[in-house]
């Protein structure tokens, strides 16, 4: 069993209160407030990291779908977008939206995009967002 470990601290009320957020594999904090999660200000929040793990997650299963396949992958940058949102029983994430493109060395897009299909299901952090409507947009290049 592998564990990872991150922390945050909060100081202050919601609205004017600020924060850090540690990763523990990597140098240095990251800030984050109230401005930064709803309003688009400096720092970042919550759903952005997740955001960068679902990214992350969803690009190496990919990356090993395809090599179990046969297939050479090259490169897949992915970017994840996580909507923030209240849709009347307070904010939650309602949409994780994958934006991927790949270079793989002999593969055709029907099943490329069967693959990149699978990898968005049973990558963990997908699996994590079971609940969350996950959107997909692969071009392979």
């Amino acid at each position: 069993m592998l564990k990872n470990t991150a922390s945050a601290i909060w100081k202050g009320d919601l609205k004017n209160g600020n924060g850090t957020v540690r990763l523990y594999s990597a140098p240095g904090e990251f800030s984050y407030t109230f401005a930064s999660r709803f309003e688009n200000d400096n720092g970042t929040n919550p759903e952005e990291l997740i955001a960068a793990a679902h990214a992350g997650c969803f690009s190496m299963a990919l990356a090993n779908i395809l090599a179990m396949k046969g297939f050479k992958p090259v490169e897949i940058a992915t970017t994840a977008v996580a909507t923030l949102a209240n849709p009347g029983n307070g904010f939650l994430i309602t949409e994780m939206e994958l934006n991927t493109k790949a270079k793989i060395e002999g593969i055709d897009n029907e099943t490329f995009q069967m693959l990149a299909s699978e990898a968005k299901l049973n990558c963990p952090i997908s699996k994590t967002l079971a609940t969350v409507a996950i959107k997909l947009n692969a071009v392979l290049m």
